[in-house]
């Protein structure tokens, strides 16, 4: 081994789970049931969806999207590091740890380590998280790559693939482009729904804007479309660096104002609703002003808000109120929006119901392990059924 490149080349079929050599018997894994009559479906019992980040990352595919240079790799290597040391996404959101396979396939391990000792900020690296620089695309080999990894890791919460256009592979020929699409993603969902954990493809937006940030997302909408979740992250405006909205079939739809750190490189969850990150500071404190008092004049707003010029305030309130961030009545007074007491009775920045620390980790059996092919074939149907067991 040469003294200037002390590291054996490694790949991800030879990374091994730990210290120790992989079992020689793989676990085996239940087919998952398809079909029900109507009165045996209401009558079964299906656990709750796994959890990789309570709230905002649910078992199956998720595609996080955003322009370049935004911080989706920063955001997503920060949640990898995460959920491998069962610390607090965001800085604080609870997860649950275990193996993280983080593909970072737009990255050397030059790179990798500098973020990494920013983000670390002294501490010991999660052993659970690996990294991966090199995969072949889904089509040609990268599917039964991955289920390796999960095979030997049967307790493994996430896999990130950063970047997705690096993982798709070709389109197959005389297929439109939206079925393209479609069939890619579906490579990662079947992996997704096989092993009962979560898949995020980092992705790219398109240069124009939308107001439904689903038709956002780079391509056709047989992304969105075969992805269980997805999630767009935006520069913010005000005081917040992002605004992270999140849809999907097992995830409440909501927003989220996120603040970079430049000193740690980690993305923060801002409390509190996202209005009052994202506008500037003048409508961000009278719109905290106006939540806790309900029906206050510009006069009375300025008596509490001092620093503020009094006719600045009364002009913003009328604009605050022509956008739609207030409500005026004929006698002068101004409350919240319907949309501000939703978020202020919920909190927008609060995440959904859902166990911080789930049991979610069943116990497998059944069948023995279908051909690595099955996961990789474009053939097959993309939504392939979560298992039940």
């Amino acid at each position: 081994m040469s003294a200037a490149n002390p590291i054996p080349p490694l790949h991800l079929y030879s990374v091994p789970t730990d210290n120790q050599a992989a079992p020689q018997t793989l676990p085996k894994r239940e087919r998952p049931r398809t079909a029900w009559t109507a009165d045996q479906l209401m009558a079964a019992h299906f656990p709750e969806p796994k959890w990789a980040v309570p709230g905002i990352l649910a078992e199956g595919v998720s595609v996080l999207a955003g322009p370049p240079k935004v911080g989706k790799s920063w955001l997503s290597l920060g949640l990898g590091l995460a959920v491998a040391a069962g610390g607090h996404a965001f800085d604080s959101v609870p997860v649950q740890g275990g193996p993280v396979l983080y593909l970072a396939l737009e990255d050397t391990p030059r790179r990798l380590q500098t973020r990494m000792s920013k983000m670390l900020g002294g501490q010991s690296a999660p052993p659970g998280l690996t990294l991966v620089t090199e995969c072949p695309p889904f089509p040609q080999g990268g599917s039964e790559a991955i289920a390796g990894w999960l095979d030997r890791n049967p307790d493994a919460r996430m896999v990130v693939i950063d970047v997705f256009a690096k993982m798709r592979g070709p389109a197959p020929q005389g297929v439109s482009a939206y079925d393209a699409d479609y069939v890619a993603v579906g490579y990662a969902k079947r992996i997704a729904d096989h092993y009962g954990i979560a898949v995020v493809l980092v992705h790219h937006v398109r240069k124009a804007g939308s107001d439904d940030f689903l038709t956002e997302v780079s391509g056709t909408n047989g992304i969105a479309g075969a992805a269980d979740a997805t999630l767009v992250l935006k520069r913010g405006r005000g005081q917040a660096d992002g605004l992270l909205q999140v849809t999907g079939r097992d995830v409440d739809e909501a927003e989220y104002a996120l603040q970079f750190q430049p000193a740690s490189g980690a993305w923060h969850l801002l409390d509190g609703p996202v209005t009052d990150h994202t506008v500037g500071d003048t409508r961000a404190a009278i719109l905290r002003h106006v939540r806790a008092n309900p029906g206050a004049r510009p006069k009375d707003i300025a008596a509490a808000l001092p620093d503020l010029d009094p006719d600045t305030i009364r002009r913003t309130c009328a604009r605050m109120a022509a956008d739609g961030q207030l409500t005026r009545t004929t006698g002068g007074q101004y409350y919240p929006d319907t949309a501000s007491r939703t978020q202020s009775g919920e909190g927008a920045s609060a995440l959904s119901h859902c166990p911080v620390v789930p049991s979610d980790q069943p116990e497998l059996s059944g069948h023995p392990e279908p051909g690595l092919s099955d996961l990789s074939g474009a053939d097959a149907p993309a939504g392939h059924p979560r298992r039940t067991s």
